[in-house]
């Protein structure tokens, strides 16, 4: 499979990972006769998945509230997953670099719940996203939602015939190590770009090494493994629940011990201007910034706005407000900017200014541009009903 991902050019690397775990089976069967192939045999062509339901419980005893805590740890652990697969596949599945689409990651989300609520009541295991898709897209270059589509008609169709499903379940465990080797190394390496996409910082460095070793020592039983026993011991035995629950933990504390926010409540329209520029120019006053940043500072606000106001008229209502959160985060300045506007998106604007010249409003580039000149780094995350702008201004001796 590592040969086929190196060599394999078109066509060809579409079939990397089915040529792997053919070959593998193959040697595995022929040279070491590790290949169940008497149950591939022995199963029919045709027939009915098992069906059963274990039934309902409405006894909320003792166990019940025991284990509540560690059920509800675990949901909110696999929803992080979820986030970061939804994520990382966006990565993934673009050929140019765009900003994430939060409302996919809202909608998937939303679809993880209900599978784990339709799971629970037919009394099977939850469901949850598999990174490992994510390592099969970057290896194939096949990232279309239609093949998803297919891929998911063909598990329901391998459910009535069990002797295909024999054949794929007989691969080897060697070989199926083997495979999940490659997939977890490049998942590994995809999820380094996405941390090192928006640079590392002194305390996203700390969060994302506590949250790697942590992970990593209580899935190898590195720390107190004696005292971790039963319950505690199956929880944080696992270190993908360690990691996360650290980086929560030391991002929240992170959020929390920040200086405190200035916040501003304005309507977006053309009235909006004077009250963002005054109270940016406060809180510029009161960081005792000189006049060079504090000019930068108002500058950003000022084309932010434009912009969220271009957007806002589009669709005009008279009922938009904007929510905007200045911080100070060292001598650079943090802006927040929380409002709701139209489908556009400022990071990808920013994409098309530095790669087709010209192929915006005049008005519209202009504001851009000098965004891009005063702001360090431009983040917009578009949820549903609601975008942030994220705008973060370094003094001129620190870009």
């Amino acid at each position: 499979m590592i040969a086929a991902g190196l060599r394999f050019r078109g066509a060809w690397r579409l079939w990397a990972p089915v040529i792997g775990l053919v070959v593998g089976s193959a040697i595995g069967g022929f040279v070491f006769g590790i290949y169940d192939a008497a149950s591939v045999v022995d199963a029919a062509w045709v027939g009915l998945p098992p069906v059963a339901h274990v039934g309902f419980d409405l006894g909320f005893g003792p166990a019940f509230w025991a284990l509540l805590p560690a059920f509800v740890f675990v949901t909110l652990v696999g929803a992080m997953d979820t986030l970061g697969d939804t994520i990382a596949v966006q990565r993934v599945s673009w050929r140019r670099p765009r900003a994430i689409d939060f409302r996919s990651v809202q909608g998937a989300l939303f679809a993880d719940g209900l599978g784990n609520l339709l799971s629970g009541l037919a009394g099977t295991v939850p469901n949850s996203t598999y990174a490992m898709s994510i390592s099969i897209a970057e290896l194939t270059g096949v990232a279309a939602r239609v093949v998803g589509v297919c891929v998911g008609i063909v598990f329901v169709v391998l459910a009535f015939l069990p002797k295909f499903t024999a054949a794929i379940v007989a691969i080897p465990g060697p070989v199926v190590a083997a495979f999940y080797i490659v997939l977890v190394a490049l998942l590994f390496v995809f999820g380094m770009k996405i941390v090192l996409q928006d640079g590392l910082d002194q305390r996203k460095s700390l969060i994302v090494g506590m949250g790697f070793l942590l992970g990593v020592a209580f899935q190898l039983d590195w720390i107190f493994p004696e005292y971790l026993q039963g319950a505690w011991g199956e929880l944080l035995g696992n270190g993908m629940t360690v990691g996360g629950f650290t980086v929560i933990v030391l991002t929240l504390f992170d959020d929390l011990t920040a200086s405190r926010r200035v916040r501003l409540r304005v309507a977006l329209n053309a009235d909006a201007y004077p009250k963002v520029d005054e109270m940016l120019s406060r809180f510029a006053a009161g960081k005792k910034w000189n006049e060079e940043m504090t000019a930068r500072v108002r500058a950003v606000g000022e084309e932010t706005l434009l912009l969220l106001r271009d957007g806002e008229q589009a669709q005009p209502r008279d009922d938009r407000h904007m929510l905007l959160m200045a911080r100070a985060d060292g001598d650079a300045a943090v802006l927040e900017f929380i409002a709701v506007t139209d489908e556009t998106n400022i990071e990808d604007q920013m994409a098309v200014l530095k790669d087709r010249p010209g192929a915006l409003q005049v008005e519209e580039e202009v504001s851009l541009r000098l965004l891009r000149h005063y702001a360090s780094s431009v983040r917009h995350h578009q949820f549903h009903d609601t975008d942030v702008v994220t705008v973060r201004v370094e003094p001129v001796a620190s870009l």
